[in-house]
């Protein structure tokens, strides 16, 4: 009975924050607009290359957003 009660008040928590979210930031509930760094595909491109182009003192090459590269080393852990 209290396990019912329990998972029924966290679905309905997650519904009621799922909507709360989508209004004020998808319907703008407080006005505004999408800034054009989101929104635009040049600015993103133009961005990620400056990120790729700074160079490191510290240590050896890395890529900066190694999840949107896909090309990571995984060590093993032997």
């Amino acid at each position: 009975m209290t396990a019912g009660y329990i998972a029924g008040s966290l679905v309905g928590s997650f519904a009621i924050a799922y909507l709360c979210d989508t209004f004020v930031s998808d319907k703008k509930a407080f006005g505004g607009s999408i800034p054009k760094t989101v929104s635009e595909k040049e600015w993103w491109l133009a961005t990620d290359t400056k990120f790729q182009a700074w160079p490191r003192t510290a240590g050896p090459p890395v890529i900066m957003n190694p999840i949107s590269r896909q090309n990571f080393i995984v060590k093993s852990a032997e």
